[in-house]
């Protein structure tokens, strides 16, 4: 059996204190799609040879924060600061699969409302959606989710709250 290497990609988790609760952004990637057709995901994808920085060429961590930023703005229309990003894991998808990624996944807390506007294309909707409904419907199969996103979701259920959420991140990670 031929082992696929796994490709350098990056994930965001948008995360906002919306009505007593936290949200994350969800976009829905198109059904054509080679890779997780139809989920629903955090923005991110591949990491592009132009996301390397000239005086860091091949640390492949600081090409997940540019990957990441821009990435959330070609999928969502968000425009990120890279200092905003906080890494809280890395994933890499299973040997037996035939596309790999090995993902840089970061946090970004929000404090203003953002627009999104997805680009239609490989994104085909998005929605707000607090960790715990997103839960009720994957269960309800209502969601289809990546096994990382829903990893993450259930490690942000245990906060109802921002501050809450980015000390617990301080203190063990999410």
């Amino acid at each position: 059996m031929t082992i696929i290497e796994p490709r350098p990609a990056a994930t965001v988790v948008l995360v906002r204190e919306h009505r007593d609760d936290v949200e994350v952004l969800m976009l829905l990637r198109d059904k054509k799609l080679a890779f997780n057709a139809g989920s629903w995901v955090f923005p991110g994808g591949k990491i592009d040879r132009a996301d390397y920085l000239p005086e860091a060429k091949n640390l492949e961590y600081h090409a997940a924060v540019c990957a990441a930023v821009r990435e959330t703005r070609e999928e969502a229309g968000i425009e990120l600061r890279k200092e905003h990003l906080i890494h809280t894991a890395h994933w890499t998808t299973p040997e037996h699969l035939p596309l790999r990624y090995s993902t840089w996944f970061f946090l970004c807390p929000l404090y203003e409302e953002v627009e999104v506007t997805i680009d239609d294309s490989e994104i085909r909707d998005y929605r707000w959606i607090t960790p715990r409904r997103a839960l009720r419907e994957i269960e309800s199969q209502r969601l289809q989710v990546p096994r990382p996103t829903r990893t993450t979701l259930e490690d942000l259920t245990a906060y109802d709250r921002l501050d809450a959420l980015l000390e617990g991140v301080v203190r063990s990670g999410i």
